[in-house]
C-alpha cells in the first residue's frame, strides 16, 4: 500500500445574484431567493466543473444557496446535502438598509455597535466562523476521500476561511475580499492537510451584466 496522503478538492462556492429589491442587509433571513441571473451564475459556475470527479456537494441551509447547488446535483446526479456551518454570518444590521448615506450606519443609536471592528462588535466573531467553516470543509473532505467536493456558502464565510487558512488577520477591508458571486475558491488537500488554493469567477460575465454585483448586502 502507498503511504502518499490522499488527495482531495473541496471547491467552496459562493452563491449567485439575490433578488433583492430593497436592497436590505438579508444575512440569514428567510426567503430571499436567486435572481434569474444568479441562477445562469450557478449553472455557469456547474459548467466550469463539468468532468471533475465531484462526488460529494453539500451547501448552506439559505435558499440562496441550495438553489445555488440544485445545478451541481444534478450535472454530477448527486443529493445536495446541508451543513448549518456553512450559514451566512450573524449581524446585528440583518434587515435593514446599510449603504452609505442612506443606511443604517448613518443612525447615531447604531454607532456603539460599531465600535469593536477586529472581533467584530456587531455580528459573528471572525474566528468562529472561520472554524466552523474549517470545519465545514474538513467534513466535506472526509465525504469526498479522494475525490472532489463543491460546498455552497457565502462571502464573508469564505473570505473569513480563506485568510484562516492562509494564517492572516481575521478582520479585514469588506471592499478587498475575493469573493466575487459564484466564484469558486477550491482547497486542495494531502490527507486532512490543506497544501495549496485556487480562485476562480467562472460567471465573471455575468456577473458584469450585474447593477447589484458591487453593493450586493447579506451575501
Amino acid at each position: 500500500m502507498s503511504d502518499e496522503p490522499t488527495r482531495t478538492t473541496v471547491h467552496v462556492l459562493r452563491h449567485g445574484e439575490v433578488h433583492n429589491p430593497a436592497k436590505i442587509l438579508y444575512g440569514r433571513l428567510p426567503d430571499f431567493h436567486l435572481s434569474q441571473l444568479g441562477r445562469q451564475m450557478a449553472v455557469a459556475a456547474s459548467e466550469h466543473l463539468a468532468g471533475r470527479d465531484i462526488t460529494h456537494v453539500v451547501a448552506s441551509p439559505l435558499e440562496r444557496a441550495q438553489e445555488t447547488a440544485e445545478p451541481f446535483a444534478e450535472q454530477f446526479k448527486l443529493e445536495t446535502a446541508t451543513d448549518v456551518r456553512l450559514i451566512e454570518s450573524a449581524n446585528f444590521f440583518e434587515g435593514k438598509r446599510v449603504a452609505v448615506g442612506d443606511g443604517a450606519f448613518g443612525n447615531p443609536r447604531n454607532w456603539w455597535v460599531l465600535r469593536d471592528p477586529i472581533t467584530p462588535s456587531w455580528g459573528e466573531a471572525y474566528l468562529v466562523i472561520a472554524q466552523r467553516m474549517f470545519a465545514a470543509i474538513q467534513a466535506a473532505r472526509v465525504a469526498a476521500e479522494g475525490h472532489e467536493a463543491v460546498c455552497v456558502s457565502h462571502q464573508l464565510p469564505i473570505w473569513t476561511l480563506r485568510r484562516y487558512i492562509e494564517k492572516k488577520r481575521l478582520w479585514h477591508d469588506p471592499r478587498k475580499r475575493q469573493c466575487g458571486l459564484a466564484s469558486l475558491t477550491s482547497f486542495h488537500f494531502e490527507g486532512s492537510k490543506v497544501v495549496g488554493f485556487d480562485y476562480a469567477e467562472p460567471a465573471a460575465a455575468l456577473v458584469a451584466m450585474s447593477p447589484t454585483a458591487r453593493t450586493a448586502k447579506g451575501a
